[in-house]
């Protein structure tokens, strides 16, 4: 922080100039305004989450308010304790109090901000935040629409200064009230009174309770020995991450639907995937009711591969793929994976998959995590068949062909490979995903 105070201008340009480029001169973003009497002034901060929220920094932050205010200009204050029981005992001791008399906003014990529901910036507005995440867009920027914010990750003891000093950025080092700490007092009722502790107490009769937004998972097919994978999105982004896969915020609401969070899968980054991945799950119910007409000419220039003369199309499944050069960096949430997959996904191909929780998700909902070495020359709209995908999958660690049809360009082959692969995750991906494998095992 003491840092950027003192090469202010030269930092803020230097920011602005980048989220030019991320723009594409579709939003605007102006930092070098906020800067007043040298000083820059932030629009918002928030404490909030697991690790923000925490009942140090809460009463740290109730340390440097107390008897302070927060401004009534355009920055504002909220604060999110990290459990039911730390709200308590903040409340007990007078913390909360203290707060809401600086001005700041006391919200529930919750996620809020960290997973993108809640206290989106102004637009063109500075937050400074302690969070856990601060992916791409998490505090709800849409460039692609005008719309465009920034955000700080901070500790949050300079969030509290900064309230203090009215909003104007200041570092926790220019106070000293941080270290009259009550030791924290636990107390249990809020779970005792509320939580149902159902361990072992399985009710396996007891009808569940469905509204009309909470949707079942659609059956998911097993692997066949071949497939025709069709290109749905091809992303070269350095890195892609699950808040691009699949965003957070106003989608939590399709949590409990699986086709209707599917809808929003890619939709800041590739909006037409969804509409492509569908029309290719539509052939792969073409396919299983016994037509396969549709990719006639698709089927015609793989039998004349060689080897593939004899190649049998209803027994040869279809999916969508989506290329990505690193996918899966950012949080560990499975939407990434399953919203591919209960719109026909039936692969990713990268180069390397970012964290192994993704490509984990990847093979539990029944995708092959495929990858390959060489910059792809396949395009939005190609198909690619495997040949012998179940062998492969038996034999992970070794190259093998795709052949990439083109629209309108002879076929070429690719190598592809898949890295290690436990005994339980081939079985899991060749039963198309492990709720499968799972219902497999209990026959």
């Amino acid at each position: 922080i003491d840092t950027l105070n003192q090469n202010l201008t030269d930092i803020l340009r230097e920011i602005e100039i980048e989220s030019e480029r991320v723009a594409h001169g579709k939003a605007k973003l102006s930092l070098l305004d906020k800067v007043e009497n040298g000083r820059l002034k932030v629009q918002q901060g928030i404490i909030a989450g697991c690790s923000g929220g925490n009942y140090e920094n809460v009463i740290a932050a109730a340390n440097a308010l107390r008897g302070q205010s927060c401004g009534n200009d355009t920055f504002s204050l909220a604060v999110y304790p990290s459990s039911q029981p730390v709200f308590m005992d903040l409340a007990k001791k007078g913390v909360v109090a203290d707060l809401i008399g600086a001005g700041a906003i006391i919200r529930t014990a919750f996620c809020g901000p960290c997973f993108g529901a809640g206290d989106t910036p102004i637009n063109n507005g500075l937050s400074i935040r302690h969070t856990t995440r601060n992916f791409p867009n998490r505090e709800g920027s849409k460039p692609a629409n005008g719309q465009m914010s920034a955000v700080a990750l901070m500790d949050a003891r300079s969030i509290a200064a900064t309230a203090a000093n009215g909003g104007y950025l200041t570092s926790a080092s220019e106070l000293d009230c941080w270290d009259n700490v009550p030791e924290y007092a636990f107390d249990v009722t809020p779970y005792k009174n509320r939580v149902y502790q159902g361990f072992v107490k399985g009710a396996t009769q007891q009808p569940l309770i469905y509204g009309p937004n909470i949707k079942d998972w659609p059956e998911l097919g097993a692997l066949t020995d071949n497939i025709v994978l069709k290109v749905c999105s091809k992303i070269l982004d350095e890195v892609t991450t699950t808040d691009e896969l699949i965003p957070s915020g106003e989608t939590s609401s399709y949590r409990s639907n699986p086709i209707g969070l599917a809808e929003f899968t890619l939709s800041r980054r590739d909006p037409g995937y969804v509409g492509r991945s569908k029309a290719t799950a539509e052939l792969e119910n073409q396919r299983l009711a016994g037509n396969v007409s549709e990719l006639t000419e698709v089927f015609a220039r793989i039998k004349q591969i060689a080897g593939q003369e004899h190649i049998d199309p209803l027994q040869t499944e279809i999916g969508s793929m989506v290329y990505a050069v690193k996918p899966g960096d950012g949080s560990a949430r499975e939407q990434a994976a399953s919203c591919q997959r209960v719109i026909g996904g039936l692969a990713n191909i990268a180069e390397e998959y970012a964290t192994k929780r993704y490509r984990s998700n990847v093979i539990n909902w029944g995708m092959l995590p495929l990858q390959m070495a060489e910059v792809p020359t396949f395009e939005v709209g190609d198909y690619i068949y495997i040949p012998g995908i179940k062998a492969a999958l038996d034999n992970p660690g070794t190259t093998f062909k795709g052949y990439v049809i083109h629209e309108d360009a002879p076929v070429t082959e690719i190598t592809l490979y898949m890295e290690s692969l436990t005994a339980e995750e081939r079985e899991i991906i060749k039963a198309g995903s492990l709720i499968n494998f799972n219902k497999n095992r209990q026959m």
